[in-house]
This record gives structure tokens, C-alpha cells and sequence, in this order.
């Protein structure tokens, strides 16, 4: 079976200079059959920087895009969730 790649879009509470206590929030609220395939930034505007984190999970598991989006929205320091690309990868 083949993988759902899917990258949010993670805005903060407010400016952030490192976003590690962010990305540790990330991978412990993960599901197991998850895992995180990179991180980007992308600047928004007057030095707000949103977080682009990639995740990879199994095809076969249904709902998990939509439950992902809700359990990150409520990490303490994340203000809001986007799903920017949802797509599958045979690897």
C-alpha cells in the first residue's frame, strides 16, 4: 500500500524565534503510524513566520488528515491550522 503525504500549515501564538518547542510538541501528539517527513518556514508577514511540517501516514487509515489538523490546532503556542497538500506517494 502506498503513503498520504500531507503538509500543514502551522501558524503561532505569536512571533517565534525557534520553533523546536513547537516541533517536539508535534512529534509527541503524532499517532503512531505517523511520522513527521520535514519542516519548512515560511514568512507571512511583520516577522510572523508560519511552520510547514510534512507528515506521512499509512493510505488505509481514513480521517486522519482532518483529526490531525484538530489535535495540532490545540498544541499550546499554535494558533492555527491549515491543510495546504494532501497527496499520495507509492514509496
Amino acid at each position: 500500500m502506498g503513503t498520504v503525504i500531507v503538509t500543514y500549515k502551522i501558524f503561532p501564538e505569536d512571533i517565534v524565534e525557534n520553533f523546536d518547542p513547537i516541533k517536539t510538541q508535534i512529534q509527541n501528539n503524532l499517532p503512531k503510524t505517523a511520522e513527521i517527513s520535514g519542516y519548512g518556514q515560511e514568512p507571512v508577514a511583520f516577522g510572523l513566520i508560519a511552520l510547514l511540517v510534512q507528515i506521512r501516514f499509512p493510505e488505509e487509515e481514513s480521517g486522519l488528515v482532518d483529526q490531525l489538523e484538530q489535535t495540532l490546532s490545540s498544541i499550546k503556542g499554535i494558533s492555527q491550522v491549515q491543510t495546504m497538500m494532501v497527496r499520495r506517494s507509492s514509496r
